[in-house]
């Protein structure tokens, strides 16, 4: 699919209908292009389209480059964050003379929002170089967000483990849906640290880029933003993520503290029917001579003893405080 958008006095707005098509457009969105969509995109722009292969390479000559008087930039996005099942994938920026091109295979929520806030309200995009400026700071800013959310749901998690409960301790199935959230926040930290590594690199070759093409004040101060903020998010990211750790430590010694728990019980309960089994083995026995059979209250004073060697080590580890 191949989405084009014209200036419009600052404002982003569809070029479909626009004279000059995709040749007036500032910015050319390619999501999920087929191969004629490509060609037919090179042919008309004389700029090469890299290929998904292409984008997915993790040297970082693959992913920031100059070619065809153009700036090829490659940074891992997210996508679908708000499911158990985020989506990481490349999203390639291709910075040209007078316009624009993004080229990518998933659907960020960035992509989704930006053309409607450039639509609606300046953004400043008055060309190409200040047209992706506003978009990366809409990624940026969408990061954040997703950052902003799962501080909020590890919160959560973190006052699950640490509350005290009046009642029973966690349960086993607690035990397990703790480690499966904890988990994917996990996974989530490290998609969101790997994406700003990406942006921060992308970040830095555009400010290269904007030096040498000496670039207006604004486009450059907008771009040392941009890189603070990626380095106060990836601060924040490591923040998060020494969190998760502690919380998988503490979950995992909450899971051994229930385990001992429980053996303490069956070694306690052990312990507690070793005198009565022993009075009853010596009972049990066959003697000729034991004066408790010919006893009217022989029976109660066994059941009695018996009894009472089940409370007094009771008692006794209660007073210890071992129960």
């Amino acid at each position: 699919m191949i989405r084009g958008y014209i200036n419009q006095a600052g404002r982003l707005q569809s070029g479909e209908d626009a004279p000059g098509g995709l040749e007036a457009a500032v910015w050319i969105d390619l999501f999920n292009p087929s191969q004629d969509e490509k060609q037919a995109v090179q042919a008309r722009l004389g700029i090469e389209i890299p290929s998904r292969e292409d984008m997915e390479e993790i040297e970082i000559s693959s992913r920031l480059y100059h070619e065809d008087s153009g700036a090829f930039m490659t940074a891992i996005l997210p996508a679908q964050t708000d499911t158990d099942a985020p989506m990481m994938a490349p999203v390639t920026f291709i910075l040209a003379s007078n316009r624009v091109i993004t080229v990518r295979y998933h659907e960020p929520k960035a992509f989704q929002t930006f053309p409607l806030r450039a639509g609606k309200s300046n953004l400043g995009c008055v060309d190409a170089e200040t047209t992706l400026v506003a978009l990366l700071e809409t990624i940026i800013d969408r990061l954040a967000d997703i950052l902003e959310r799962a501080g909020h749901e590890i919160d959560g998690v973190s006052q699950s483990i640490f509350q005290r409960r009046n009642s029973r301790p966690i349960a086993s199935r607690d035990f397990q849906a703790l480690l499966e959230t904890i988990g994917r926040k996990g996974d989530l930290t490290s998609n969101i640290r790997e994406s700003l590594l990406t942006m921060e690199r992308l970040i830095a070759y555009l400010g290269q880029a904007a030096a040498q093409h000496k670039s207006n004040e604004e486009v450059r101060t907008r771009i040392a933003t941009m890189a603070r903020d990626t380095g106060s998010l990836n601060d924040h990211v490591d923040f998060l993520s020494q969190k998760v750790t502690f919380l998988l430590d503490a979950t995992l010694g909450m899971i051994s503290i229930e385990q001992s728990a429980i053996i303490k019980i069956f070694t306690v309960a052990a312990v507690a029917f070793l005198p009565p089994t022993l009075i009853a083995s010596i009972y049990g026995m066959n003697f000729a001579r034991m004066p408790e059979l010919s006893w009217d209250f022989g029976y109660p004073f066994a059941l009695g003893l018996m009894l009472a060697s089940a409370v007094l080590p009771f008692l006794y580890f209660k007073r210890r405080g071992w129960l």
